[in-house]
C-alpha cells in the first residue's frame, strides 16, 4: 500500500490544470498547515502557466526563503527567455538579478546583457534606458551615459516622463554653464510642453527651467498654455499668478489669483500672494483681508493673529479683528495675549460689547502668577467696570494703565488720562485733578 501514498497528494499533472484554481487551493492548504501539499499545488500552477509573472515571483520567493538563489534566478531566466517580446518580463529578470545579486559582478553582467538585448527589441524605451543609465553612472562610464542620453532625446517631442528624465540626466552630465546643453534642453522642453500642454508635472518643470535661467516670459507662457489646456489645475494657475507678479505684470497676476479664489476660496497660497501684493502697493484693507484668510485656512502662531488684529483695531475696525481673534482663541485657548486682544476687540465691537466683561475676566485668569495685564487691557477693561458701577476698581485700573504705558505711547496715554478725567467729572469729584489730567493729555496729544 505504501506505493499508493503519493497518489493521495493531488498533483494534477495528468489532467489539465487551471493555474488560478490550483494556486488558490495551494493557499488554502498552506493556511491549514499542509505545506507539502501547498508547494505541490503552487508548482503545478506554475508549470501550467510558466509565463505568469505572479506565479514565477511566488516560486522565486519560496526558493529565496530556502536559500536557493540559483533556482530563483533560473525561474526568472526561463521566463525572460520564453517571452523575449514581453518587456515587463525582461525588466523583471534584470531587476531581480540586480536586487538579489548586488555586489556580484556576474549578476550585474547578466542584468546588463539582458537590458542591452531588450534595448535592441525596444529602441529608446525609457524604462530600459533609465536602468542602463543608472548602471553606467555607477560604473563611472560617462561616455556610455552620454550615449544613452542621446538615445533618450533623439526624437522630440518626448513624452512627459522621458522629458523629466532627460532634464535630470542633463543636469548630471553637463555643467550648469554649458550653453549648448542648455540650448538643447530649452528646445526639448519647448517641444515636449507644446505637445502635452495638459501635463502638470511637465508644465511645472518646463516653467521652472526657464524661470531659473532668468527667462520669465517663457516660463509664464508655458504656464499660460497649460492653464488654457487644463483650467482645473488650480495649483499651477496659482503659480502662474505668482510668476506674473514677479515679472511685474501686476494686473494679470491679480486677475489670475482672483480667478483661482473664485473657484477655490480655500487656496491659502493665492491669498498669501495677494496679501503681500496689496501691502506692497499701499492697499492695506484688501491686504488685511487676504492675510486673515491665510490665518483662517492655515492657522498660525499667536503673534501672527494678534499683530494682524492690531492693524484692524488701529484702523477702527474692531469687528474683523474680533472674528480673527475668535479663530485665534480656538487655536490657542491658553494664550493670554490672544485672550486679552479678543476681550478688547469684543469690547470695541458694538455688536458684541455686552459680552466683553466675561472675556476680560477669562483673559486675566490665563496670566501667569505675578504678571500684570498690559496698559491697553487695563484701560479697556476699566470701561466694563464703569458700566458695572464698580467705580473704585475702574479708577484703580485707569491709574495703573497710565503708569504702565511706555513713553512713546503718547496717544494711548492721553486717551486714558481723558477717560479718568471724564470719570471724575461724571462723579462731580476731583475737579482740579481732572483739569490737570486734561492739561497733561493735551500736552501729549494736542489733536484732542
Amino acid at each position: 500500500m505504501r506505493f499508493l501514498l503519493p497518489l493521495l497528494i493531488p498533483l494534477p499533472a495528468l489532467a489539465e490544470v487551471d493555474p488560478r484554481l490550483e494556486f488558490a487551493k495551494g493557499l488554502l492548504d498552506q493556511s491549514r498547515g499542509k505545506q507539502e501539499e501547498a508547494v505541490a499545488r503552487f508548482e503545478a500552477a506554475r508549470q501550467a502557466d510558466p509565463t505568469a509573472v505572479p506565479l514565477v515571483r511566488h516560486a522565486a520567493n519560496r526558493f529565496m526563503a530556502e536559500g536557493n538563489l540559483a533556482k530563483a534566478v533560473s525561474l526568472y531566466r526561463e521566463l525572460a527567455t520564453a517571452t523575449p517580446d514581453n518587456l515587463s518580463n525582461q525588466l523583471a529578470y534584470a531587476d531581480f538579478l540586480r536586487s538579489e545579486g548586488r555586489g556580484d559582478g556576474l549578476a550585474e553582467k547578466m542584468a546588463g546583457e539582458t537590458l542591452e538585448m531588450a534595448l535592441k527589441r525596444f529602441p529608446a524605451n525609457p524604462a530600459i534606458l533609465e536602468r542602463l543609465f543608472r548602471s553606467a553612472e555607477n560604473r563611472g562610464d560617462h561616455e556610455r551615459s552620454r550615449q544613452l542620453f542621446d538615445k533618450l532625446v533623439a526624437n522630440p517631442p518626448l513624452d512627459p516622463a522621458s522629458m523629466l528624465m532627460a532634464e535630470t540626466w542633463s543636469n548630471l552630465l553637463f555643467a550648469a554653464n554649458d550653453a549648448s546643453a542648455r540650448e538643447r534642453l530649452d528646445k526639448l522642453f519647448q517641444a515636449s510642453a507644446d505637445a502635452a500642454p495638459r501635463h502638470s508635472g511637465l508644465a511645472r518643470a518646463a516653467s521652472d527651467h526657464f524661470r531659473k535661467t532668468d527667462r520669465m516670459d517663457v516660463a509664464i507662457a508655458i504656464l499660460q498654455k497649460h492653464a488654457g489646456a487644463a483650467p482645473a489645475d488650480l495649483e499651477l494657475r496659482t503659480r502662474l499668478g505668482i510668476l506674473q507678479f514677479a515679472a511685474l505684470r501686476d494686473q494679470a497676476g491679480e486677475k489670475t489669483l482672483k480667478d483661482v479664489l473664485a473657484i477655490d476660496p480655500q487656496r491659502a497660497i493665492a491669498h498669501d500672494a495677494l496679501a503681500k501684493f496689496y501691502r506692497q502697493h499701499n492697499q492695506p484693507e484688501p491686504g488685511r483681508e487676504h492675510a486673515a484668510q491665510v490665518l483662517r485656512i492655515r492657522g498660525g502662531d499667536p503673534s501672527s493673529f494678534t499683530s494682524l488684529a492690531d492693524e484692524w483695531l488701529a484702523a477702527d475696525q474692531p469687528k474683523p479683528a474680533r472674528i480673527l481673534l475668535e479663530k485665534a482663541a480656538y487655536d490657542h485657548p491658553a494664550d493670554p495675549t490672544v485672550a486679552a486682544k479678543l476681550a478688547i476687540a469684543t469690547r470695541r465691537d458694538p455688536e458684541t460689547r455686552a459680552h466683553a466683561s466675561i472675556l476680560f475676566r477669562q483673559a486675566e485668569s490665563l496670566l501667569p502668577n505675578g504678571t500684570s495685564p498690559d496698559p491697553a487691557f487695563l484701560s479697556e477693561s476699566a470701561d466694563c467696570l464703569i458700566e458695572e458701577k464698580r467705580i473704585p476698581a475702574a479708577e484703580d485700573r485707569l491709574r495703573k494703565a497710565i503708569r504702565a504705558f511706555p513713553p512713546d505711547a503718547k496717544k494711548e496715554t492721553a486717551a486714558t488720562l481723558r477717560k479718568l478725567a471724564g470719570l471724575w467729572e461724571s462723579q462731580n469729584k476731583n475737579a482740579d485733578a481732572a483739569r490737570a489730567l486734561r492739561q497733561r493729555a493735551d500736552s501729549l496729544d494736542p489733536a484732542k
